[in-house]
């Protein structure tokens, strides 16, 4: 049986302006302007430029309307309204455009993506129909970094499945040969091995004593290569170390990745940064960009009109929903300028605590110098909760005399040392960091070695702790990092 039961439940809820300033607070400043770009086409009631008073507004309207031949009527007939289509922004095309306005002129690139390069060197291959589509799929398996990893089994299956072709082992490979002489070098590889060798046997040179020595120890020594063990490479290429050491050189200067980046287009990533930090005479200044601080207002006419609805027929039902349509795009354009403004406040806030809490970093960018600083410090000193700390310093940027960092670079542990004083495990690292750089390349420091050093140095760390930063710092075990 169904049973009706009352019970009362406090929870807590997050307004729609809460959740639309909090989506923005989140969005970096290249896709900022996107988001605000967004809002202008479906809101008609948002415009771009400065707010201004009631007797500049009139000044203003006054202006146009002596420019114009168009007569001003003092009250505002809403059935005008009805009647007229309005896209409400300006859109390009419109022939609309002011003499003032500036002309943006957007830059375009001209590429070819590795697969297009490809096909294009397939065609002057002289193959029948069957092998050219053959081709196409054995390029259409490349990867971006530019190996074949797919086996040829499982290639000669989808032709068979997809294409309605049937091949063997032996001409796949027949043509996979053929491809694998396309620039760039190495290409189509189905392993690093393979394509080292192709790339040493395209050389100029292939013939070349140097040479055939690298092809014999990629070929056969290739383990033994990629483990550094070079007492073995020795004997078994009967090679002196002087020899080894020009063959490593040459073999360490082709490229391990010759698709290049994805796709096979080069691609830059700009960082915008959102604030810029000015050292004025020693005094440190925060400005935001100023892409952060778009101007917006609330759209003139659409607030006459809703003004106007006093005046009006209330009766009407066609000029209620009118009018609530009005309201609705304006209480949305002064929330959306209302979540800008915070967001703006906020970030300034919290920018301005991280820069007082690492002050002595932002004077000379030494950083050894940076303070452990959590979350929770911030968060704590701007009254404001963690997680909002957590969204500015996970998205944002910031522009230095000594280049760009992101405000997660400044957060980091602390790790105690033997005065009992906390340093920031940054400190650590570059300490960490310089060790490998100035140690002997013949004998490198062991983890356990390291951990020593840096406890003579009074860091009180672990043996596991050395190898995490070690890793983070991308730096290889100390077998990898011998050299002749």
């Amino acid at each position: 049986m169904q049973k009706l039961n009352l019970s009362q439940i406090l929870s807590q809820k997050l307004s729609p302006q809460q959740i639309q300033f909090i989506k923005l607070l989140q969005v970096p400043t290249a896709e900022l302007e996107t988001r605000i770009e967004e809002e202008l086409e479906i809101n008609p009631a948002l415009e771009e430029g400065k707010e201004t008073d009631a007797d500049g507004q009139a000044d203003e309207f006054q202006d146009a309307a002596e420019n114009t031949d168009v007569k001003e009527d003092k009250d505002i007939n809403i059935e005008e309204y009805l009647n007229e289509e309005y896209g409400g922004y300006k859109m390009q095309g419109d022939g609309n455009y002011s003499n003032d306005e500036e002309e943006r002129e957007m830059p375009l690139s001209s590429y070819s993506s590795l697969h297009e390069q490809l096909l294009s060197q397939l065609n002057f291959l002289k193959l029948d129909e069957e092998q050219r589509i053959i081709g196409k799929q054995l390029i259409g398996s490349i990867e971006s970094d530019g190996y074949i990893r797919r086996s040829l089994e499982a290639i000669i299956n989808d032709l068979a499945f997809s294409q309605n072709i049937e091949t063997d082992l032996d001409e796949i490979e027949e043509i996979l040969i053929k491809i694998q002489s396309f620039d760039p070098p190495g290409i189509a590889a189905r392993n690093l091995q393979e394509c080292l060798i192709i790339q040493l046997e395209r050389r100029e040179d292939p013939h070349e004593p140097l040479v055939q020595k690298a092809i014999f120890i990629v070929q056969s020594c290739f383990e033994e290569f990629t483990k550094k063990h070079y007492d073995k490479i020795l004997k078994k290429a009967g090679i002196d170390e002087e020899e080894l050491k020009e063959v490593i050189h040459l073999i360490t200067r082709l490229n391990p990745k010759p698709g290049g980046v994805a796709d096979g287009m080069v691609r830059n990533h700009y960082v915008i940064p959102d604030f810029i930090l000015n050292n004025i005479n020693g005094k440190l200044e925060i400005t935001l960009n100023s892409k952060n601080a778009p101007e917006l207002k609330v759209s003139r006419s659409y607030s006459e009109m809703f003004n106007a609805y006093d005046k009006s027929n209330k009766k009407d039902k066609k000029l209620k929903e009118t009018v609530s349509f009005v309201k609705q795009k304006l209480d949305s354009a002064k929330w959306f300028i209302d979540a800008i403004k915070q967001r703006q406040q906020t970030l300034m806030k919290t920018m301005q605590a991280i820069l007082d809490y690492q002050q002595e970093f932002f004077v000379d960018g030494d950083e050894t110098k940076l303070r452990p600083m959590i979350l929770k410090d911030i968060a704590e000193r701007i009254d404001m909760d963690i997680s909002t700390v957590s969204r500015v310093a996970n998205s944002k940027s910031i522009q230095t005399e000594f280049g760009v960092f992101p405000l997660k670079y400044f957060f980091s542990e602390g790790i105690a040392t033997e005065g009992g004083e906390d340093v920031s495990n940054r400190e650590v690292k570059s300490v960490l960091n310089k060790m490998v750089e100035e140690e002997d390349k013949r004998k490198p420091l062991s983890d356990d070695k390291l951990v020593k050093l840096l406890n003579q140095k009074g860091y009180n760390i672990a043996r596991r702790t050395v190898a995490k930063y070690r890793e983070q710092l991308q730096i290889p075990v100390a077998r990898l990092r011998k050299e002749l």
